[in-house]
């Protein structure tokens, strides 16, 4: 029994020196491999709860990495067949409406990505936060009932969309519950939200997100995961421009 005792209370130590040791760059590591992967298929629905009503919207999305991804849109009509391609920094746009395949650059990614929260700046940042901001844990919260970290995240270089954020980072799932991304200047641009969640094999992925735009009126755009595939094979041929106009 004695013995017994000991062998309890090295696992317990051990497990406490582990848990010390876990820093915010190892946190924000466990968040990028929770939503990362060598590449996946998904579909999903948006809905944009804008000034002038709400617009629902699905698409299916093919990513590789973190520099390929095509996304095309299957509803509603009036944007079905509109087809995004990002290789690398640059991304192009297909509009079947005027059969023309345009490139966004420069300061039209800032603009906002089918009237939604989501900017084309957005979905041009590398998913992998861990590249490109330093992270300091600055505490520990509660929110929806699950406990998080409290992350602090600056920008390692000039130019990125957000210069610092704020995150909530689920202790256990690794998910960033909230973010509030700020700019230089300390002003609120955005907020993210995390409202549901689900486990896909061995990783939790957000099933349900909000984006809001501090700065425009609206309620948000909600993203839905409607189904995901990870490592599946995916053809070369999807991340060409000649699929645009397929």
């Amino acid at each position: 029994m004695k013995n017994l005792m000991i062998v309890l209370l090295l696992v317990m130590c051990c497990g406490s020196v582990q848990a010390q040791e876990l820093t915010g760059v190892g946190i924000l590591e466990k968040v990028d491999d929770n939503l990362t992967a060598e590449n996946y298929k998904a579909i999903s629905t948006m809905i944009i709860k804008g000034r002038r009503g709400t617009r629902t919207m699905q698409a299916e999305s093919w990513v590789q990495g973190t520099e390929k991804s095509f996304t095309e849109y299957l509803s509603p009509p009036r944007e079905k067949g509109t087809k995004m391609l990002k290789l690398g920094n640059e991304l192009w746009i297909y509009s079947p409406e005027t059969d023309r395949t345009i490139k966004i650059a420069g300061h039209m990614l800032r603009r906002s990505m089918m009237g939604s929260d989501i900017s084309y700046e957005d979905y041009m940042e590398d998913p992998k936060l861990s590249n490109i901001y330093n992270v300091e844990i600055i505490g520990e919260e509660k929110i929806i009932d699950r406990n998080c970290y409290v992350l602090e995240l600056t920008a390692k270089e000039e130019g990125l969309s957000y210069h610092s954020r704020k995150m909530w980072v689920d202790k256990e799932r690794f998910l960033p519950l909230k973010e509030e991304r700020f700019a230089k200047s300390g002003k609120l641009l955005k907020v993210y939200t995390i409202e549901e969640v689900f486990q896909v094999e061995e990783r939790w992925y957000p099933k349900r997100a909000v984006f809001k735009d501090a700065l425009s009126s609206g309620d948000g755009t909600e993203f839905i995961v409607d189904s995901i595939e990870f490592n599946i094979e995916i053809p070369d041929y999807i991340f060409s421009k000649a699929s645009l106009r397929k």
